[in-house]
């Protein structure tokens, strides 16, 4: 079963192919992605791995651990909350289905 985890607190110079090599130790990369400033293209400092085995693996060995001089944070990723979107006169909001 693959598993999203988040990745935090990564240093801005951080890539993609930085995060599949720490993350590969551990079990199979699917994915990686670094999220970035829609209008900077700058790295926010975190990001997401995609990983088919070895999750639980690499949350136990890189959470709390140095990568690049910082501190990572790495646990399972939830799924990404509504939030109201700006613009008008108040409430409409989000869109979407709640469960």
């Amino acid at each position: 079963m693959v598993k999203n985890l988040y990745v935090g607190n990564l240093p801005f110079q951080t890539t993609a192919e930085d995060l599949r090599e720490a993350f590969s130790e551990f079990g199979t990369v699917t994915r990686t992605q670094i999220i970035s400033d829609r209008e900077t293209n700058r790295s926010r400092g975190f990001g997401f791995v995609e990983m088919s085995d070895g999750a639980e693996a690499a949350v136990d060995g890189l959470n709390g651990k140095t990568f690049q001089g910082r501190t990572l944070t790495v646990n399972e990723a939830r799924p990404r909350e509504d939030r109201p979107r700006g613009g008008g006169g108040g409430g409409g909001g989000g869109g979407g289905y709640r469960y």
